[in-house]
């Protein structure tokens, strides 16, 4: 299968890897990837600070940065979500309806696609140690993802996947939620932490970069004993990792 591939903000700049990892895996798991150089940003940061005509201005560019033919694959549920769902209040009745509903139809998170659309969840992926996967919100409420991730970690070889307490909880990024309220993004973070660290894992795992980067902000401050992990790194861990 032919898919275009979207890679946000967040993992251009900070995770590169992880970007090289989502082609790897999907090339693996039989894909051709394409990739527009073109592409910035969805619009999501500008959209949730209220600057609606901003987002629809970025917004509109990733709408002609992709083809409304294609299938679009991302490594980001938030990401995702943002397309998906917030596009209808930005392009709805305008002059790009139509592109914009047919590129919302062909968009898919990366575990969403390889489980439900590939049916492909086996990479041959090696990680020893203890794991639990965090729900970020976005992937959990607004791509209705849920068991997708977990039925492809279950099959990483040495892995060993644990119940996080309050796993479906918000970490307590939500943008510019961590810059305006400090104070109990830090405390919602120490919480998501703490549970993991109390389940005995040895690794948070998500689908989101930017709930990944807000979580080993607070471990990496207080040293602990534990670190985070985007989805595509694992599946990738063994045989096509960076």
């Amino acid at each position: 299968m032919n898919v275009e591939l979207f890679i946000p903000c967040f993992i251009d700049q900070l995770y590169p890897a992880t970007a090289f990892n989502t082609v790897k895996v999907l090339e693996k798991a039989g894909c051709k990837v394409s990739y527009n150089p073109n592409q910035t940003c969805c619009g999501q940061p500008a959209f949730n600070a209220g600057f609606w005509d901003d987002a629809k201005a970025i917004g509109g560019k990733f709408l002609s940065d992709f083809s409304e033919d294609s299938v679009i694959v991302s490594p980001s549920a938030s990401c995702t979500g943002m397309v998906k769902n917030y596009y209808n209040d930005l392009f709805t009745n305008t002059a790009v309806h139509n592109t914009c509903r047919a590129i919302q139809g062909n968009i898919y998170e990366l575990s969403d696609f390889l489980v439900n659309i590939l049916e492909f969840d086996y990479f041959g992926a090696e990680l020893d140690g203890k794991a639990v996967y965090h729900d970020s919100c976005a992937a959990l409420r607004e791509c209705k993802i849920k068991e997708e991730p977990r039925k492809l970690l279950s099959k990483v070889l040495g892995l060993e996947l644990l119940e996080l307490k309050d796993g479906d909880t918000c970490c307590g990024f939500g943008g510019t939620f961590a810059v305006k309220f400090d104070g109990i993004s830090t405390a919602m973070a120490q919480q998501k932490v703490d549970n993991a660290l109390a389940a005995g894992a040895e690794y948070i795992i998500s689908t989101d970069a930017s709930c990944l980067m807000h979580l080993q902000g607070y471990i990496d401050k207080n040293n602990l004993p534990i670190q985070t992990m985007h989805l595509a790194d694992v599946l990738a861990l063994g045989w096509g990792n960076v």
